[in-house]
């Protein structure tokens, strides 16, 4: 792939991501957890694709790097959500 083109993604992600985010206000952001963690599903599924994309090795060691983070934010996610709802248990 092109990597001006990957570039653009993701630089285009990032602003996306940020204007959505700075949209929301700040009361909504623990019961919105959950809905962002399938993004960082869809994250992890970008990384996976680019990776897989990759032909030089120092993309792939980023592509790596990028795989390794999106599962970091994902399990991450999922265990501060899970700590969040085991407080409303009786």
């Amino acid at each position: 792939m092109n990597p001006l083109l990957l570039l653009a993604v993701f630089v285009g992600a990032s602003s996306l991501g940020y204007i959505i985010i700075r949209e929301v206000p700040s009361l909504l952001h623990t019961p919105l957890m959950s809905g962002t963690n399938a993004i960082s599903g869809v994250t992890l599924l970008g990384a996976l694709v680019s990776a897989a994309a990759a032909a030089a090795s120092g993309s792939r060691i980023l592509g790596f790097l990028a795989i390794m983070l999106a599962s970091i934010n994902l399990v991450g996610g999922f265990t501060i959500t899970d700590r969040m709802l085991k407080m409303f248990r009786r």
